[in-house]
């Protein structure tokens, strides 16, 4: 037995130096076939022995381990069952399974859990040969297939990324240009007071009473309206900032304000009744506000869209001075919760709801929806001129990058409610 240890010792140490080669396990509670495969293969394969099942798994705890020889029959943990926690831990290693029993039984056993030969004792040399290049050639494809397979995943979710992000900017090119919009009106003012001023002073040397207080009265509207343009432009361009930069915040009362504008000219609005209802306190949640209102747009469209009946779909928003119980939160057939982990529960907590009187979800269409997905494997239930599959990604994406949370309820045929949840600002008291 001391015997056995030290050269178990010796053997751990000579692996410690572990070169390029590939390592074979050989796991047999006979110190004679231990040794000889030892003696056959060291000069091809780093070989580690183990006497007993318990010690093999150490050893692979330990190593990486290519492919491996096992006997069936074994004091202690069989052979088998060596074999179904191997793969268990390291579905690549290709496993030779050797027995001087065989059994039809025992052979079925080893190649549904995974055995790629099965050899009987005395084993001919050169079919062991054989058998051990065919588990190195089957584990270098292994690999080289997962390899490949996570190449093919990292590439597709990066062109998922891509495809969101071409969608994100082609929505925020439409928030954007309503500032042209919002701007035009005061600009469109400014032009008519600076006409009726010119109209006044042209050809006077001297302003003096009535004309004179109307130019001033008229300055003082220019002044105003420019005024307007210049909140305007700073409110948009503070947009413009990264969503992840710290300090971001925007005032939930003026995102539905923008919001409200948006989609009073949306062709989903159509017959249906849309409420915008602003909060009576200022509210500022911690989000960039380009994202929060591309995310709130997405909400409501996808509620004017919920049924082509005349429905209703209102907005709200308040703020929550205390966490969320996130215990109450249970997925369901009619519920989700989206961003569990990554929610930054503190209070005080904005609160914005997109609330339709729609069809509502079925529980397989919301599996659909929140399942993760990959590049080009986009869900949506419109027909293909209707939708891009993107909206309820991009929102999520939205949710992620600002820490918050998105409470998903709905009922077939009655409707559903979108509830999302961002850290905000304590309030200043005065």
């Amino acid at each position: 037995m001391f015997a056995s240890a030290t050269r178990n010792v010796a053997g751990l140490a000579e692996v410690r130096g572990l070169t390029a080669r590939r390592t074979l396990l050989v796991v047999d509670d006979e110190l004679g076939p231990r040794q000889s495969l030892r003696m056959v293969f060291k000069d091809d394969y780093e070989v580690l022995l183990a006497e007993s099942g318990e010690q093999a798994l150490e050893l692979v705890r330990a190593h990486t381990v290519h492919a491996a020889i096992l006997d069936i029959r074994m004091t202690g943990m069989s052979g088998v069952e060596v074999l179904e926690r191997l793969k268990q831990r390291d579905p690549t290693i290709e496993v030779i399974m050797l027995t001087a029993y065989e059994t039809i039984e025992t052979a079925r056993q080893a190649l549904k859990h995974g055995a790629c030969d099965y050899l009987t004792k005395p084993f001919d040399l050169e079919t062991m040969r054989a058998a051990v290049a065919h588990a190195m050639d089957r584990h270098s494809l292994s690999q080289q297939r997962e390899a490949s397979l996570r190449r093919l995943r990292e590439l597709q979710e990066e062109l998922r990324n891509q495809r969101i992000q071409e969608e994100i900017i082609r929505a925020k090119g439409e928030i954007y240009a309503s500032v042209l919009h919002d701007i035009n009106g005061p600009l469109t003012i400014i032009s008519g007071f600076v006409d009726i001023i010119n109209s006044r002073i042209e050809g006077v040397a001297a302003v003096e009473g009535e004309g004179l207080e109307l130019i001033r009265d008229r300055l003082a509207r220019v002044t105003r309206q420019v005024n307007n343009c210049i909140d305007i432009s700073q409110r948009y361009l503070s947009f413009l900032r990264r969503p992840d930069q710290a300090g971001v915040t925007v005032s939930l009362r003026q995102v539905l304000r923008d919001v409200e504008e948006l989609l009073r000219v949306h062709p989903s609005l159509r017959d249906n009744d849309l409420q915008v209802e602003l909060p009576d306190e200022e509210i500022t949640a911690e989000i960039n506000g380009a994202s929060l209102i591309q995310m709130v747009l997405n909400l409501a469209i996808n509620g004017l869209q919920a049924s082509p009946e005349p429905h209703e779909v209102r907005i709200r928003c308040h703020r929550l001075e205390i966490p969320l119980d996130l215990d109450r939160f249970v997925d369901g057939p009619q519920n989700r919760l989206v961003n569990r982990e990554g929610f930054r529960n503190t209070a005080p907590l904005a609160v914005i709801s997109v609330v339709d009187t729609g069809l509502g979800i079925r529980p397989a269409v919301l599996d659909e929806v929140f399942r993760p997905r990959t590049f080009g494997d986009y869900f949506s239930t419109k027909n293909t001129q209707g939708g891009t599959g993107l909206g309820m990604a991009i929102v999520q994406r939205f949710i992620r990058e600002g820490e918050g949370a998105l409470q998903v309820e709905t009922c077939v045929g009655e409707g559903s409610r979108f509830t999302a949840y961002f850290p905000a600002q304590v309030p200043v008291r005065r």
